[in-house]
């Protein structure tokens, strides 16, 4: 008889079928399973890692709840004793497994090819992209308040970037906003990509026009980092257009956006850091990684501050409010010798 944890590792080898089972209201995003909760309600705040050593793990941002497939079973089948729980693991592994929509390939009659890493597709994605200045791009986050992006070189521009729909695997390409992913010693891990209404209207009419590429687990999209330059003070959040926005009224401070609560909360710092501002967002997967990240700094002898937007984010404050609200606001929650070195 298998034990639990073979029936973990049995399960984790078909992870994403397992969430399409138990999980039928989240969707896959890149190398995640994305639901509202345990329950199985729509949203985002439940991740599973589908691939990797890590396959199968699971973790709410919402509530802290964590665990593996097994776990996963349990809670959404309201099972109590570990008999019925391997008894319906049992039985929904007996069942036939269509093969997952990224897993399939035309029958050639030759091998499949082998996929390339995650970060070497980033990287290649990266390299076909050209400056921000004078792009589609660049308009998009002009719209968004956001004038200072073609200063950064993070943010790139590709006019025609490969998009794939998760569910019905149909591909088509749009024009896209490109944010390289980096670690703190400036190396490339990703790319975070905005697909884009080519004519102008925003964010692509598609279900999920930001997806990220590569690895992003304690990583982030860097403004003002110097390489092999100590940073003392920083900023760090969740979103990239957050981020961007307390970069257009703070130019000099060395900003990083982690683009997701979970990945915030996973951030390296970088050595020689003292202090970091950490943006909060309102919801409940932005409180927990503001805590999450808060108390990994303590650990590191480094001082956690948070700042806080007047309304949804700092990108409204900065769109709705304007920038001399938005400064005012930051002048009020930085210590004084940082808004004196960093406000405007």
């Amino acid at each position: 008889m298998l034990s639990a944890s073979d029936l973990a590792d049995r399960l984790a080898q078909d992870a994403e079928a397992v969430c399409r089972h138990y999980l039928s209201a989240g969707r896959r995003a890149g190398n995640y399973w994305l639901v509202g909760d345990i329950g199985n309600t729509k949203g985002r705040s439940l991740y599973v890692h589908l691939v990797g050593p890590r396959a199968g793990r699971w973790t709410d941002a919402a509530t802290g709840q964590f665990g593996d497939l097994l776990d996963l079973v349990r809670e959404a089948c309201g099972l109590i004793n570990f008999h019925d729980v391997a008894e319906e693991v049992r039985r929904f592994l007996s069942l036939p497994r269509p093969g997952s929509v990224s897993s399939r390939r035309p029958d050639t009659g030759d091998s499949a090819p082998v996929e390339r890493p995650a970060g070497e597709r980033a990287r290649r994605l990266l390299r076909m992209t050209q400056p921000l200045a004078g792009t589609l791009a660049e308009t998009y986050l002009r719209e968004r308040g956001i004038l200072r992006a073609s200063e950064h070189a993070a943010l790139r521009f590709h006019p025609s970037c490969y998009y794939r729909d998760l569910v019905t695997a149909q591909t088509t390409s749009f024009p896209a906003l490109v944010a390289a992913v980096t670690d703190p010693a400036g190396a490339v891990t990703g790319v975070h990509r905005t697909w884009l209404d080519p004519d102008g209207g925003g964010k692509a009419k598609v279900d999920d026009p930001r997806r990220a590429l590569g690895r992003l687990l304690g990583n982030a999209v860097r403004f003002g980092f110097a390489v092999k330059h100590p940073v003392s003070i920083m900023a760090a959040g969740e979103g990239l257009e957050t981020m961007l926005s307390l970069s257009q009224v703070m130019p000099d401070m060395p900003i990083a956006a982690a683009l997701t609560a979970n990945h915030l909360a996973a951030l390296r710092f970088p050595p020689g850091c003292l202090r970091i501002y950490i943006a909060a967002d309102a919801d409940a997967a932005g409180q927990h990684a503001v805590q999450g990240l808060s108390r990994r700094a303590q650990e590191f002898g480094i001082m956690p501050l948070v700042l806080s937007p007047e309304l949804g984010d700092f990108n409204e404050d900065l769109r709705w409010l304007g920038p001399d609200r938005l400064t005012a606001n930051l002048w009020a929650q930085l210590t004084p010798e940082d808004a004196m070195a960093f406000l405007y």
